[in-house]
């Protein structure tokens, strides 16, 4: 725990009624809560209740729905108790501008761009957890933190890792990172049993409790896709430096290999409080209540090569990093229509990917992006043409 009477570390958490967030308000109180930190704004969309109790328990000055259908319900939730409301987009660009030092990025979707994005510029360290900010936007952003003078510090278990146990004066000898993957519910599957997968089965993962969504981006890979591009911009490294591998204990959450042969890896339990807790305390290491590892009962760690042919979205994100440019908002914007469309019965569970490639060839000319307005451009562009296709799809 943090000892000492320095002034409490500023913090805000966009996001903070998604599991990320409730996690990383659950890692602040662990390390000491209000006498160590000080929770300037709170953001959430439409759990209303719960973002206005998370805000009365840690006395943030801001609390602020993404949604602005539920200003008023939160207003009333949080009548008397002196913390300010506000909505929108207007709200959460408020919330960005506030001078904190440390800042979750947790919003989900393309929504989380902008306030990551301005919070950055401002300077503060931003703990991502926000797929989006690298995946459509990763030249602007990391031109953002520079421009700031902030740290990236990465959320995702699997970057988190790297993060880790990649040496900062041995980056001239990195020779590649390796990101773990579970191979979620349908590791073993084959092509034919993958033809019939219906939401309620893509969605149970082996390992990870999660929301819908993620949890089917878990099972067809393309959340692995993301990682791979947000890897790259992370850490500076080419398409042929990453390799995924499956590796279903979800005990080594991802590699460095050096260009000596070691390879450093970061094993622990799967607990997002371990990677949260490293993120707010960088450079030291807390002490938090997770599960230590027994490696007598762990007896086995299995690894396998995953199938392209069976997960195609691997191959989809390598072909989006040798293309760069807005290929990468491309990619996520025509994967976010595929996969409601799957959610919603409109598509099969492999169409997926085809319907995201169509897409990606489609406007595999698109210019690089200047700015955010043409990142915001290209996923308009995707997910207009993803929606055409499968119109036509069902026309024909």
């Amino acid at each position: 725990m943090m000892t000492g009477k320095s002034a409490p570390r500023r913090l805000s958490i966009f996001g903070s009624t998604g599991s990320i967030g409730q996690n990383t308000l659950n890692v602040v109180d662990h390390l000491g809560g209000r006498e160590n930190f000080e929770i300037s704004v709170l953001t959430g969309s439409g759990n209303v209740e719960l973002l206005a109790r998370q805000a009365k328990l840690s006395g943030a000055r801001l609390a602020v729905t993404a949604n602005d259908r539920h200003y008023e319900s939160l207003k009333s939730e949080l009548s008397g108790s002196g913390i300010a409301v506000a909505s929108g987009k207007s709200g959460l660009m408020e919330a960005a501008d506030r001078e904190v030092d440390w800042v979750m990025a947790a919003i989900v979707g393309t929504a989380g761009l902008a306030p990551t994005l301005a919070a950055a510029r401002r300077g503060a360290d931003i703990a991502l957890a926000n797929k989006e900010c690298l995946v459509s936007a990763g030249d602007l952003f990391i031109a953002a933190i520079r421009e700031g003078g902030g740290r990236l510090l990465p959320v995702d278990s699997e970057h988190n890792a790297i993060f880790q146990v990649l040496e900062e004066n041995q980056r001239h000898a990195v020779e590649r990172v390796i990101l773990t993957a579970s191979g979620g519910p349908f590791r073993t599957a084959s092509l034919r049993d993958m033809a019939d997968v219906t939401v309620e089965t893509a969605r149970a993962h082996p390992n990870w409790s999660m929301g819908l969504k993620i949890s089917i981006d878990s099972a067809s890979m393309f959340n692995k896709a993301l990682e791979m591009i947000e890897a790259r911009h992370l850490f500076g490294l080419s398409p042929e430096q990453i390799e995924v591998i499956f590796h279903p204990q979800s005990i080594i959450h991802s590699m460095v290999g050096y260009t000596d042969g070691s390879v450093l890896a970061q094993l622990g339990a799967p607990d997002m409080r371990t990677a949260i807790g490293y993120a707010l305390s960088f450079p030291r290491r807390p002490n938090l209540p997770v599960e230590r590892l027994d490696f007598a009962k762990l007896a086995r760690l299995d690894f396998e090569a995953p199938d392209e042919v069976r997960f195609p979205a691997l191959r989809l994100a390598r072909l989006a990093m040798t293309r760069g440019g807005v290929q990468g908002a491309v990619l996520n914007g025509a994967k976010e229509v595929a996969l409601e469309a799957f959610i919603e019965g409109r598509l099969s569970f492999l169409a997926m990917a085809e319907v995201t490639e169509r897409v990606m060839d489609d406007l595999a000319r698109l210019p690089p992006a200047s700015a955010m307005d043409d990142v915001f451009a290209a996923d308009r562009q995707a997910r207009q043409r993803a929606a055409e296709l499968m119109t036509l799809a069902i026309a024909e």
